[in-house]
């Protein structure tokens, strides 16, 4: 299951004692929307090891310029607090599939 990360909850999500990827996104985006689904397939795939949250660019807008978020859908994988990897646009389910095992 998805999380919603904003400018006031990421904090404990980053430090907490599972890799964390976020997925940075915003509805009018149309590549957002077409990995939409991979991204919440991935979630209910990798429950319980990895936390997947989005975040709307546009809500959380702080925390999208504090990683300097300029093109989406930007998705970062978070391990131990620090990013370790970071994919920009869209892709396929096998892609990201392979991200999110690198992070295990």
């Amino acid at each position: 299951m998805e999380v919603q990360i904003t400018n006031e909850n990421f904090e404990s999500f980053k430090n907490g004692d599972k890799p964390l990827v976020i997925d940075f996104w915003a509805t009018w985006c149309g590549p957002c929307r077409m990995i939409a689904p991979i991204i919440s397939e991935l979630a209910e795939e990798y429950d319980g090891k990895i936390v997947v949250g989005k975040c709307d660019v546009e809500e959380s807008d702080e925390l999208a310029a504090q990683f300097g978020i300029r093109t989406i859908p930007t998705i970062l994988f978070f391990k131990g607090g620090e990013i370790v990897d970071k994919f920009v646009g869209a892709s396929t389910k096998a892609k990201l599939d392979d991200k999110f095992k690198a992070l295990l």
